[in-house]
């Protein structure tokens, strides 16, 4: 049975008109203890078959050790947005409820290869030259995650230095307990800077300067 009723697979199509360039949603997945990987799947690929200028690659977690060191996934479900550039944007878990519509605004950024990040936090992001790692902790029925979610995503496309995962912590439990997640949205910067809530574009962008030691002044 598929996951997007005719009205929603309607409106994707709208929207996807304004697809530029190509994009590819590659998902790894595996067989047994992973709940919902047949089902981040069959999203993706009905995602795909929206645009001609989207594609779904699917690889196997377990048998495709090539590609799991590629696109460096240590879970899954996982879903990369990204075209012939790996971005770090990733999702772990099942895009669903809320996050479904990050994960469109994602397939729309690469493609368009634009991002709603002011000038002056574009600035600050041009500095960073050492690795960030952003996980953002989320739960589908939580209306101010994709926020959250979706600046970490953009903060990820404008610098190689920096990822950005969605983390969806009831699928991820033993990781949300790690990091002490009773709220959410909860981001974790490079295991040092953590933070519940969607902050401010300016806030946010300033947690990720603190996680590399450095504030830039105007």
């Amino acid at each position: 049975m598929p996951l997007l009723g005719e009205n929603d697979r309607n409106e994707l199509r709208k929207l996807f008109s304004k697809l530029k360039h190509p994009v590819k949603l590659v998902t790894f997945t595996q067989e047994i203890n992973c709940e919902y990987c047949k089902e981040a799947e069959l999203l993706v690929n009905e995602v795909a078959d929206l645009s001609p200028l989207i594609t779904s690659n699917v690889y196997n977690f377990v048998t495709d050790k090539d590609k799991v060191e590629q696109y460096k996934v240590d879970k899954v479900p996982a879903i990369a947005v990204c075209d012939e550039k790996d971005y770090g944007i990733r999702f772990y878990g099942m895009p669903s409820g809320y996050e479904f519509t990050t994960l469109i605004r994602d397939i729309l950024m690469v493609s368009t290869q634009m991002t709603e990040l002011s000038d002056e936090s574009l600035r600050k992001l041009e500095a960073i030259n050492t690795p960030v790692h952003i996980q953002v902790f989320v739960t589908p029925t939580c209306p101010y995650c994709p926020a959250a979610v979706y600046l970490a995503h953009q903060i990820a496309f404008v610098n190689d230095h920096i990822t950005a995962d969605m983390v969806e912590a009831l699928e991820f439990m033993e990781l949300a307990q790690k990091y002490n997640v009773y709220g959410v949205p909860k981001t974790v910067i490079n295991d040092e800077i953590m933070f519940e809530g969607a902050l401010p574009e300016s806030a946010y962008v300033d947690e990720v300067l603190k996680a590399t030691k450095r504030i830039i002044q105007p």
